[in-house]
């Protein structure tokens, strides 16, 4: 089935008209009327199908003996009639036109449909449409269950670029067809608003307020306040706010308590953490920084021997490394290679003593 939104687009002149139609009768009529081109000219011989399980699926009810149903409102809407009050804006002397919806219905059981055809009348008010009409998508009134909801919905459509209308209490009484059982206030509150408005509150794309405004003593008209309903946005999920852990110089009471010795205080145990914190940071030096640090301090570095041949040239080798730093300003070295951190320096005797230092 054809899953293509549906829009329907009257005439004003038909929004405001009077008449009253049971609930199938008009579930039936409006979705003929959306399958109208509303641009284009529309002739009388123009055959509207609806299949039974297509009048199911747009107002969501029941497909057990949905053709009946479907049979039933088109029987009783080709007796309905329509008011249309102020037809001709050409003849001013023309007050009203009562016509019929439809003409006539064609029935087809076997395939579960009938079609319908619009009334001569009806024709200017549904097609070539230029301005002075509304229009709203199919599916805001589908699962409606009120008559009123439906006729509310679409009298508010024509203002919905103000999102209020006022509207007399006797207009609304004469174009719904409301017979003197409603004159109490009470009585039309109960029997047609409330159920219209929660209709449209309930199912509709628009959510609706309203308040009666008196003239004198008595309530003459009502006033209707609407807007567009949002789109739901998923809640976002609450973030639960975790406690601060305390902290000793800048390291956490946890991770202190995991590494303590006993009858090491936490400052003494957050200072430790501290410094192999820092030592791992420092990478250690490599040969190469070594003797790059040596010249800039300017200390000229001797050349190494290549692969001395023998025990001599080794242990000559040995000595003129020895003598090269003995040579130098001793304690200004060591402090200043102490200071870097570049290597352990002891003193042996006379002879300096370097460890981990290769040329």
């Amino acid at each position: 089935m054809n899953n293509q939104k549906l829009t329907v687009y009257k005439s004003n002149k038909v929004i405001e008209a009077g008449y009253k139609l049971n609930i199938n009768e008009q579930r039936l009529i409006l979705l003929c009327i959306s399958k109208v081109n509303s641009t284009k000219p529309l002739l009388a011989s123009e055959r509207f199908e609806v299949t039974a399980k297509e009048f199911a699926e747009k107002f969501k009810i029941n497909e057990d003996k949905v053709y009946q149903t479907l049979k039933e409102a088109a029987e009783q809407l080709f007796e309905r009639y329509v008011i249309i009050d102020n037809p001709d804006p050409d003849m001013p002397e023309l007050k009203q036109t009562k016509t019929r919806w439809i003409s006539s219905i064609d029935y087809i059981p076997d395939m579960g449909k009938v079609s319908v055809y619009f009334a001569q009348r009806m024709l200017p008010y549904l097609s070539e449409l230029k301005g002075n009409f509304t229009f709203y998508q199919l599916e805001h009134i589908g699962s409606m269950s009120s008559i009123y909801g439906i006729r509310l919905y679409e009298l508010l459509m024509q203002w919905k670029s103000t999102g209020t209308r006022t509207i007399e209490i006797d207009w609304l009484k004469k174009q719904f067809e409301l017979d003197t059982s409603y004159d109490r206030m009470f009585d039309l509150k109960k029997r047609v608003l409330d159920p219209a408005v929660k209709d449209i509150n309930t199912h509709s794309n628009y959510q609706v307020s309203w308040e009666q405004r008196k003239t004198g003593r008595r309530v003459t008209h009502l006033t209707f306040t609407f807007a567009e309903k949002q789109p739901l946005t998923p809640e976002k999920p609450k973030r639960t706010a975790q406690p601060k852990e305390k902290m000793i110089l800048g390291v956490a009471v946890s991770e202190i308590v995991k590494v303590a010795a006993i009858g090491e205080s936490y400052e003494d145990t957050a200072g430790r953490i501290n410094r192999k914190k820092a030592a791992t940071k420092t990478p250690a030096p490599t040969p190469t920084a070594i003797a790059d640090h040596i010249e800039k301090i300017g200390i000229k570095k001797p050349q190494p021997v290549v692969s001395p041949s023998s025990v001599a040239e080794s242990n000559a080798h040995r000595i003129s490394v020895i003598n090269f730093f003995i040579s130098k300003n001793k304690a200004e070295y060591l402090e200043e290679f102490n200071k870097k951190g570049f290597v352990a320096i002891g003193v042996r005797q006379r002879f300096l003593h370097f460890e981990a230092i290769r040329f």
